[in-house]
């Protein structure tokens, strides 16, 4: 269960935190008032059933190609440099799309293609955006800083369509883009006045694909992070629908103008404010699996109100609560994932599950468009109803695991120095690490059981390779053994990756043993 921090509001005590989140609210407001503008863009079209869901495939599915590369980019380098280049480069793509559409330019094709460059943008910001919170908050405010992040863009959400609704109406889309472009600007300047403390390392830095490896080995390995990417794609991919089809619905079913549509949008952001102020109680009485549950079967309520139901106020009504669940699904999730992920790879693993969250939706408004057009927008919702149910339910199969959020992975630097006789270069590999084990008989079984979780851990920190032999020639005698594809890697093993939690594991396996457990590094060697 993920634990609850003291006080929501602590964060913002900080005042690069403090100025960051309100420019970061500022520029939500302009996203979701240039959301409204493009899908109202395109609701008179004949095909809208089809061309509306996909203004939000083309802003997320940069997402699916971009996240991964985007998660190592925000690991290697200078993560305030690489936002500031990628929110300039935002509000040049929005002031490009708001001339064109000034122009009468903008079909729905140029729409969709500035639409998708302008969300490679939004795929880099992402996870550096994510990961630099541990720069400006102490560790145990890290879960209130994410929920304040839900609150601001909850917030956008509940204001920013309402807004959009109301100026498309007056002066049509080309005045939201023009200031969703301004909006970039308070962002731009806060980073710029944010001097971030230079960090100096005494190993070899990392090389790009070799980062990349080393996330993927991290996630495979952590039984935690893989159920709660699980529990993100069992959510998402039918929530999507209801997302992507409300414009639909909104202007078909309900007769509403843009005006109408933004004041849908806002009951979602207003449900999710609520949410948010009632999450922490929330969590604390019932625990982050039920709450999964709750989301998933109030968000399936909503989009059947949303189907079946052509009256605008219990519409209105049943988004609230589609916005509060929304909210508590996706802030449980994302703290959780916050919580599991330990400082060196927190950006790769962030940018994973924003790969799932973001594709989902992505791959999610096609899907839905497809079947609605196929069908009836109102048979595509009923179809996402019963997978969101499915879903609720499937928490009894496959909950979070217990220990979701509370493992330490304070940094940690307890394996001991090799004693070497020359030094290897960072490239050089791959290693070889061998460690002996002398076990007591009574304690073999429990040893094994211990070793399998060590194992997990070595291939989180590094190992492409791990396996644990028993000796045929003495007695009660194990050797472990795992593979690091370059020194340098290993190194990062030393240095960089290892923390608390790994040190409890190989705590728990130093209790079983008899003495001490010897270690010795071998290099492959290169035939000629």
């Amino acid at each position: 269960m993920v634990p609850v921090t003291s006080s929501t509001w602590a964060p913002l005590r900080s005042p690069v935190f403090r100025a960051l989140w309100i420019a970061q609210l500022v520029s939500n407001l302009g996203t979701w008032m240039q959301t409204v503008g493009a899908q109202w863009m395109l609701v008179g079209d004949p095909r809208a059933d089809v061309l509306v869901p996909l203004v939000q495939t083309a802003t997320t599915l940069p997402v699916m190609l971009l996240a991964l590369p985007s998660g190592v980019l925000a690991d290697l380098v200078d993560r305030r440099r690489l936002l500031l280049a990628t929110q300039g480069a935002m509000a040049a793509g929005v002031a490009f799309l708001a001339a064109l559409t000034g122009f009468g330019l903008t079909t729905p094709a140029v729409l969709l293609i500035v639409l998708f460059v302008i969300g490679c943008g939004q795929a880099l910001t992402m996870p550096a955006w994510q990961a630099i919170q541990p720069d400006l908050v102490p560790p145990q405010q890290i879960p209130a800083a994410a929920a304040l992040g839900s609150m601001s863009m909850n917030g956008a959400r509940a204001i920013g369509p309402a807004i959009a609704g109301a100026l498309v109406s007056l002066a049509g889309p080309t005045l939201v883009f023009g200031l969703n472009a301004v909006s970039f600007i308070g962002i731009v300047a806060v980073l710029l006045w944010w001097r971030r403390p230079p960090v100096q390392h005494d190993y070899p830095p990392e090389r790009a694909m070799a980062a990349l490896s080393a996330g993927g080995r991290f996630i495979r390995s952590s039984p935690i992070v893989r159920r709660i990417l699980l529990r993100t794609a069992l959510f998402i991919a039918p929530a999507s629908a209801l997302w992507g089809l409300l414009p639909v619905i909104a202007a078909d079913q309900l007769k509403l103008s843009s005006a109408g549509y933004g004041l849908l949008l806002g009951a979602l952001g207003v449900g999710a404010l609520l949410g948010a102020l009632v999450l922490s109680r929330l969590r604390s009485r019932f625990g982050a699996n039920m709450l999964l549950t709750a989301g998933a079967v109030g968000f399936a309520a909503a989009t059947a109100v949303l189907a079946l139901v052509p009256i605008f106020g219990v519409v209105i009504a049943a988004l609230v609560v589609g916005g509060a669940s929304w909210l508590l699904s996706l802030s449980t999730l994302n703290a959780s994932m916050q919580l599991s992920l330990p400082a060196w790879v927190r950006a790769r693993g962030l940018s994973v599950y924003q790969l799932i969250f973001m594709g989902g939706q992505a791959l999610g408004s096609v899907v839905w468009g497809v079947l609605a057009g196929a069908t009836t927008s109102v048979t595509s919702l009923l179809v996402s109803v019963g997978l969101l149910l499915a879903c609720g339910l499937s928490s009894l199969w496959w909950p979070l695991h217990a220990k979701t959020g509370n493992l330490d992975l304070t940094p940690s630097s307890h394996w001991p120095e090799p004693a070497l006789v020359f030094e290897p270069e960072p490239l050089d590999g791959p290693v070889l690490v061998l460690t002996s084990y002398r076990v007591l008989p009574e304690n073999e079984e429990q040893f094994i059981s211990a070793m399998t979780v060590l194992g997990r851990s070595r291939q989180r920190t590094g190992a492409s390779q791990w396996r644990l032999f028993r000796s045929v020639e003495e007695e009660s005698t194990y050797v472990e053994t795992f593979v690091v594809r370059s020194w340098g890697e290993h190194m990062h093993q030393h240095y960089t990756r290892l923390t608390n939690q790994d040190q409890t594991v190989e705590v728990r396996v130093e209790e079983l043993i008899e003495g001490s457990a010897t270690s010795h590094h071998y290099l492959a060697v290169r035939s000629h």
